[in-house]
């Protein structure tokens, strides 16, 4: 089993910074993929990045600005927003499923954070 607890949300202005973490626990991280959603007001929870051992994967909307990361010593896992715009404003949750390629499907994750507010304005 993995608990998952998102951290560093909060309210930027647009072209501002954040760096988002997911801390884990449970001894079997390491063998997990971890993806990064977001859901804002009436619409639907969207994939915005995802990493199994390294790299990463990203929706088109945030290439070339987010960075996945993940550290395994620390069973953590970050998002390094920058140049933020006010369409990203959202909750943003992490999710860990099966090992492998990435999968960008919520329902294809078996665990959830509760989320942390990203609030950009202009």
């Amino acid at each position: 089993q993995v608990q998952l607890v998102e951290s560093g949300g909060g309210l930027v202005q647009a072209g501002g910074s954040l760096r988002l973490s997911c801390a884990a626990s449970g001894r079997t991280f390491i063998n997990y993929n971890i993806g990064w959603f977001r859901q804002a007001p009436g619409k639907e929870r969207e994939f915005v990045a995802g990493i199994a051992w390294s790299g990463g994967t990203y929706a088109d909307s945030v290439k070339g600005r987010f960075t996945i990361s993940r550290d395994n010593a620390k069973t953590t896992v970050y998002l390094q927003m920058t140049n933020l715009k006010p369409e990203d404003t959202a909750v943003y949750y992490c999710a860990a499923g099966s090992l492998g390629v990435v999968i960008t499907t919520a329902y294809a994750y078996d665990y959830w954070g509760q989320g942390t507010q990203v609030t950009v304005y202009s």
